[in-house]
């Protein structure tokens, strides 16, 4: 059975890959160090640490929209529509 990585290794994990600026992997993390802290900690305070981490998981909606690839496989694939910048000559 695999173990779960602790949350230095999985920090550095990302760390390697660049991607610590992403919201979801931020809160993989979050999770993971939470899970480490669970015997130390009072249970009601871990529900409610629990309950904030589900809260601002929540919060970052449906992010993965138009990027499946990349989140779920790891592969960035850039988009086949290239958007002006808004306030840009070529912004209508």
């Amino acid at each position: 059975m695999a173990s779960t990585p602790s949350a230095a290794d999985l920090a550095r994990y990302l760390e390697q890959r660049g991607e610590l600026s992403k919201p979801w992997m931020l809160q993989l993390l979050r999770l993971t160090k939470l899970k480490e802290s669970r015997d130390a900690m009072d249970p009601q305070e871990y529900m409610e640490k629990l309950q904030e981490a589900h809260a601002d998981l929540m919060r970052l909606g449906e992010f993965w929209k138009g990027r499946e690839q990349e989140v779920f496989s790891g592969q960035y694939q850039p988009p086949t529509l290239i958007e002006p910048l808004p306030g840009s000559p070529e912004d209508r």
